[in-house]
């Protein structure tokens, strides 16, 4: 890439947003050009500033990392996505790259992995940590024959039912859950009640277990 890499940041964690800030400071032909603290902040400065490279983590609040990368995908297909996460699983793996990230560090290997993952993102080029790489290669070699039963309780669930059980996890009302998706409470409250229906769930603990398995919150 000719020119300045414009990079975005989003983490919910302060000190994770600042640590990678200075890693990238000192590089002239990168330019941090936003901080978000959660999913939501990430789609909408991601569609306002129009970054080449975000750096993302996946358990956000608001909106997980993985709606908030469908979203950025569908507005920026040309933007790159660093995954910056504790979390490796194969069925998580898998359903990022089948949005178009094509870069994913663990923080536990952070490191100069970071700076090296984000120099080749901003050539259009992946990078993906040896841990990674081994679940994507594992994929590959193992039958495909019980994937279905792997990804059917996260893919059951549309886009906007996530965001849904996102919320209800995150104990938002069903007041707040309208306002955020800019439906009526009585709407708000049927979708509550089919989706909980839909995944066999009849309490709020277990719509937290469900998003905590699934990377929508974090524990």
């Amino acid at each position: 890439m000719k020119g300045q890499c414009r990079v975005l940041i989003a983490d919910d964690h302060e000190m994770v947003r600042r640590g990678l800030r200075s890693l990238l400071e000192p590089h002239e032909d990168l330019v941090v050009c936003g901080e978000a603290a959660n999913g939501l902040e990430a789609v909408e400065m991601a569609e306002k500033l129009r970054p080449n490279l975000i750096v993302m983590d996946v358990t956000m609040p608001e909106l997980n990392g993985i709606e908030a990368v469908r979203r950025i995908r569908k507005a920026l297909p040309d933007c790159e996505i660093l995954v910056l996460t504790m979390h490796h699983s194969e069925q998580l793996v898998r359903e990022l790259l089948d949005l178009g990230v094509r870069g994913y560090v663990l923080k536990t290997d952070a490191g100069d992995l970071v700076e090296r993952a984000i120099s080749q993102l901003c050539l259009h080029r992946p990078f993906f940590t040896s841990r990674v790489s081994e679940v994507l290669l594992s994929a590959y070699h193992d039958s495909r024959e019980s994937a279905p039963a792997r990804g059917e309780e996260s893919t059951a669930l549309t886009s906007r039912e996530r965001e849904v059980v996102q919320s209800i996890a995150e104990g938002k009302t069903t007041k707040e859950l309208a306002a955020r998706l800019g439906i009526s409470e009585k709407t708000a409250e049927t979708h509550r009640t089919h989706i909980m229906r839909k995944l066999g769930i009849h309490s709020v603990s277990e719509v937290v277990r469900y998003a905590i398995r699934n990377k929508m919150i974090e524990p």
